[in-house]
């Protein structure tokens, strides 16, 4: 898929925001193929801007774990490691309950509005990259008033680093959006409810039901995805603050 195709995000922001926005979405929806060369310069020149926020954006996607440096060929989006996504998923499932127990009686009516939002958002038709995100900031939500902890870092670098998995393998299995979106919703109904057992044991079974997703994609050979040499043409459009 060529990146032309792609809609970039379109809220204000800086050229490092529109950058990064960009790429993520690029990365999350498959338009950069797993592996594939992520050349500075090409990119400053086909997103208008210098190489300075270039740099800083996959910078930041090396930190959420979608790219990576190679010392040989430079950023490169990150390879499907499978058992990469199980640990990651085996040690969401040993921490979201920990975050759920320490935030669930704290959670403020304007926190849960917001993820009624999220979840109304994922409802409605939308890219898979879009909803990856969407999902990822879904989750998060939860953590907000426990923000300034290291259990919430570590959260936070988990679902960033799951994202792409997520996205990937719902490219290979539609019905996992309408599955996920009822778990959701019924998250979301207990949380109300300071139901923190069940939040928890739901939370779980959300996650095995992710992680099996994406095994049973990966083991079918769903989830490779092409690689392309070179970056592809990327979409019309300028960040508001040049860099």
């Amino acid at each position: 898929m060529p990146l032309e195709k792609f809609d970039a995000p379109t809220r204000s922001r800086t050229a490092h925001e529109y950058v990064r926005e960009t790429l993520r979405a690029a990365v999350l929806d498959g338009t950069l193929g797993r592996g594939a060369r992520l050349v500075q310069s090409e990119l400053a020149q086909r997103l208008g801007v210098s190489t300075t926020p270039v740099r800083e954006a996959l910078r930041d996607l090396a930190t959420e774990g979608l790219v990576l440096f190679d010392p040989h060929h430079g950023a490169l989006v990150r390879t499907l490691n499978i058992a990469e996504v199980r640990e990651l998923y085996e040690l969401r499932m040993t921490l979201e309950p920990l975050m759920v127990r320490r935030v669930i009686n704290a959670i403020t009516p304007e926190q849960l509005a917001r993820a009624e939002s999220l979840q109304r958002r994922m409802e409605a038709p939308c890219d898979t990259s879009t909803w990856a995100e969407l999902n990822r900031d879904f989750h998060a939500i939860f953590s907000a008033t426990d923000d300034s902890s290291r259990l919430t870092t570590i959260l936070d670098g988990l679902r960033d680093s799951a994202a792409s998995y997520v996205a990937l393998s719902l490219e290979a299995r539609p019905q996992q959006v309408e599955e996920a979106n009822s778990e959701h919703a019924a998250l979301l109904a207990l949380y109300r409810q300071g139901a923190t057992d069940k939040v928890v044991a739901l939370t779980i079974t959300h996650l095995e039901s992710t992680l099996a997703a994406i095994t049973q994609a990966h083991g079918r050979g769903s989830l490779k995805s092409a690689v392309p040499s070179r970056v592809p043409a990327i979409p019309p459009g300028r960040p508001n603050t040049a860099g």
